[in-house]
């Protein structure tokens, strides 16, 4: 068995979620005896990439076509499916994003793949190869048998902590034959919405709903964010209100965040916005009200007037520096 690892890049930088999604190979890689082998596609220098074998990657599949410079899923699947039958790979690692979702699902209809998204935690290969994974927007587990000579996990954020060693993986080009039906559709540009950090690549979240009383109030959690050295998000009613913009939409329909930290202020807690939440490691709420469903999924709560607390957070945070 072999493992193949796909990761994203960002500015030539692999993801953070997608160094996870690389200990998460390697960790199977490990008990199975065998090596962990990385594809990267498009721009990236190669002390970079080779920075994967920090978490255990012994090689990585650079594609870096030209015609690959944007994020296409088509041609994404195709190279990704290339990657798996030149290496003979049993099992595929992606990590949780759109693209993730959309390429993996091509790629396993190319390959006659199993495939299992939203896994939470290593597999059990004591009995086959069983993976647990959420359902219900997260209110469930289900615990899948999944079967197949190869097999494809969409891993969710936080499914494996991803601490950094002392290694160094080769690199090496990748350059597979790709098809006019591979660039049906075509992207012509990106552009990123603005703002200091990405939310699903932040170490801590500061989200606001309602209970902020409106976009002129929300000076005091842009401080705290800015203290804390964190991304801003909002609720949904929020974006639905235009007092944030619709980027920042946090749950069920907008983004779904899992940062280390995730700061909860003035949101009741509705299920549509836990769904986008509950991957996150500590998650820390402050309402007013002491029966706000969001106390009930919090690690820590605070109940107190949100423009009360969030002053005195940004100052200890700052004296603590």
């Amino acid at each position: 068995m072999s493992i193949l690892i796909f990761v994203e890049l960002d500015n030539g930088s692999i993801k953070k979620t997608s160094l996870e999604a690389v200990a998460y190979g390697a960790e199977i890689a490990k008990v199975k005896g065998t090596t962990a082998t990385v594809l990267a596609i498009g721009n990236a220098e190669t002390s970079e990439l080779a920075s994967a074998g920090a978490y255990g990657a012994s090689k990585v599949l650079h594609a870096n076509a030209s015609e690959l410079a944007t994020e296409n899923a088509m041609a994404y699947a195709s190279v990704l499916a290339a990657a798996v039958q030149q290496e003979g790979a049993e099992v595929v690692i992606l990590p949780k994003s759109g693209l993730c979702d959309s390429m993996g699902a091509r790629a396993a209809a190319k390959l006659g793949a199993s495939i299992v998204s939203g896994v939470t935690e290593l597999p059990d290969l004591t009995d086959g190869f069983k993976v647990k994974r959420s359902i219900y927007t997260g209110k469930a587990f289900a615990t899948v048998a999944v079967k197949g000579a190869i097999k494809i996990l969409g891993i969710k954020k936080n499914a494996i902590e991803a601490v950094a060693g002392s290694g160094s993986a080769e690199v090496v080009g990748f350059s597979p034959a790709l098809g006019g039906g591979d660039f049906v559709a075509k992207v012509i540009s990106q552009e990123k919405a603005s703002g200091e950090l990405s939310l699903t690549e932040a170490d801590i979240v500061v989200s606001g709903g309602r209970g902020m009383k409106g976009p002129e109030h929300w000076q005091p959690l842009l401080d705290l964010a800015q203290a804390l050295g964190a991304a801003t998000g909002c609720s949904k009613p929020v974006s639905d209100l235009d007092w944030r913009p619709h980027h920042e939409h946090i749950g069920q329909t907008g983004i779904k965040v899992a940062p280390n930290l995730y700061i909860a202020c003035g949101i009741s807690g509705a299920i549509q916005h836990l769904a986008g939440v509950n991957s996150s490691k500590v998650i820390v709420a402050i309402n007013k009200d002491p029966e706000a469903p969001f106390f009930k999924a919090a690690d820590y709560g605070i109940v107190g007037d949100v423009f009360d607390i969030l002053p005195r957070l940004t100052k200890a945070v700052k004296e603590s520096k």
